[in-house]
This record gives C-alpha cells, sequence and structure tokens, in this order.
C-alpha cells in the first residue's frame, strides 16, 4: 500500500502543481472557449487509456492466476507424496519425509530469489537428493510398487512446477519499455486535458484534477503491482508450500 500512497501524492501533487501554474501564466482559459475542443480530445483519449490500461490489467492479473496455479500444484505435489508415505517401510518414510521437508524448506527460503527467476543451489540440492532417497526404495510388493510409481509421478510434477515457476519468473516480466511509454503518454494526455479544460470555479477544478489524477495513479499501481506474478502484495505467495511444511512437520 506504499507504492499505491506514493504514486498517489506524486501523481496528484505533480498535476495540481502543473495546473496552479497553468492557471497563473494562462488565466484565459479558465473561460472556457476552448472546452469543445478538449471535449473531443478527451472523448478520444479517454477511451483508448480506458482499453489500454483495461487490457494490460487483464493480461497481467491471468499470468498471475496462471503464477498461482503452478505454486500450488508444487505445494499439492508435495503433500500427495507425504501422504503416500504410510505404504512404504519405516525408513525409508522417515528418510523421504525429511528429504520432501528439506526441499520445500528450501524453496520456501529460496523464494523471492526465484521470484526474479533465479534458483538458489540448496534448492536445487535438496531436489536431487529427495530423488535420490526415492531411488533408493525397493518396494517389497505390488501396493508399494504401484505406490513409489506414483509418487515418483508426484516428484516429477513438483520438479516440473518449480522449473515452470522458475521459467515464468523471467518470461512474465510486465509490460515491455515500449508499452511503459505508451502508458505514460496516454497518461500524460489524461491529465493534460484535465488541466487545459476551462473552468472559471478553482475548487471545481482544482477537484477535477485530483480525481483523475488519483485515477490514473491507481492505475499505474495496478499495472506496477501485476507486473511481476511473484512479486508484490497482489502477486503469488510461497503459502502452498508452507501449507506444504506444516502438513509434513508434526508427522
Amino acid at each position: 500500500m506504499l507504492l499505491l500512497a506514493a504514486l498517489v501524492v506524486v501523481v496528484a501533487a505533480g498535476t495540481v502543481a502543473v495546473l496552479a501554474y497553468v492557471r497563473h501564466r494562462f488565466p484565459g482559459l479558465a473561460q472556457g472557449g476552448h472546452n469543445d475542443v478538449a471535449k473531443v480530445g478527451f472523448s478520444v483519449v479517454g477511451p483508448v487509456y480506458g482499453f489500454m490500461i483495461g487490457f494490460i490489467v487483464v493480461v497481467l492479473w491471468g499470468q498471475v492466476n496462471a503464477a498461482d496455479e503452478v505454486a500450488r500444484t508444487e505445494g499439492a505435489s508435495a503433500v500427495q507424496m507425504a501422504r503416500d508415505l504410510r505404504y512404504f517401510e519405516a525408513a525409508d518414510s522417515d528418510r523421504i519425509r525429511q528429504s520432501l521437508l528439506e526441499y520445500e524448506r528450501a524453496a520456501v527460503a529460496e523464494w523471492s530469489r526465484a521470484a526474479s527467476g533465479h534458483s538458489a543451489p540448496e534448492a536445487e540440492s535438496a531436489l536431487a537428493r529427495l530423488y535420490a532417497a526415492y531411488e533408493s526404495v525397493q518396494p517389497r510388493d505390488d501396493r508399494q510398487r504401484a505406490v513409489l510409481a506414483n509418487s515418483l509421478a508426484s516428484l516429477d510434477q513438483l520438479s516440473l512446477s518449480r522449473t515452470e515457476r522458475l521459467v515464468m519468473a523471467v518470461t512474465n516480466a510486465g509490460p515491455s519499455w515500449s508499452l511503459w511509454l505508451v502508458i505514460f503518454l496516454l497518461s500524460g494526455l489524461v491529465l493534460g486535458f484535465a488541466v487545459i479544460y476551462g473552468e472559471t470555479r478553482a475548487r471545481t477544478h482544482y477537484a477535477m484534477v485530483a480525481a483523475v489524477s488519483v485515477l490514473v495513479a491507481v492505475n499505474l499501481f495496478l499495472v506496477t503491482e501485476l507486473a511481476h506474478p511473484f512479486l508484490g502484495e497482489l502477486g503469488t505467495s510461497s503459502e502452498a508450500l508452507r501449507e506444504a511444511i506444516n502438513y509434513l512437520g508434526p508427522q
């Protein structure tokens, strides 16, 4: 929320300051003789701005939802693997449980780093040890062989989800610089038309400009927060992995 507050203050204060200068430097604008032109300009820029921001937010929100699904799949795979442990011998079950718990803790510890697409050696090593723990299991009957096959499939899904999470953190990096330029340009045009709109009542004009500034600041906040699916208050968290740790811990 600090980012939102900062954007609102900066955008609103900056636009109001520009409005104060414009009304002082060009007092004739307050008479509104040019308002017909301003209305036409705003009627063109406003819808384009709204469509652009809406489209970007929808796309970015879809990326966050996809990241949520990947993280939930990774956590759910770990929980399923933990549930299957009761079918193994005690020694194998304890060894796999410990390896699985070490991996989940390492994955949570690397979350902030992985959010930018960089894996931690500790998590990679923990995942390798988890594979080794399963490979050392010698099933005694058909049921254990079936459970082992299912557990290995869940482990492969866990590994795949982690890889997808790392790749998504790199590739889903938000709007490109050229798109950011378009966003800033359209935002500036919307604020500019609000500033030059003729209004003899200064308080009404300032209130209108402040309202438009808050709207622009909120839109910039949404795009910024959704730009990286694993970062920020609206991004995907490591809660699914923590739930797997909670499931494994007390047992």
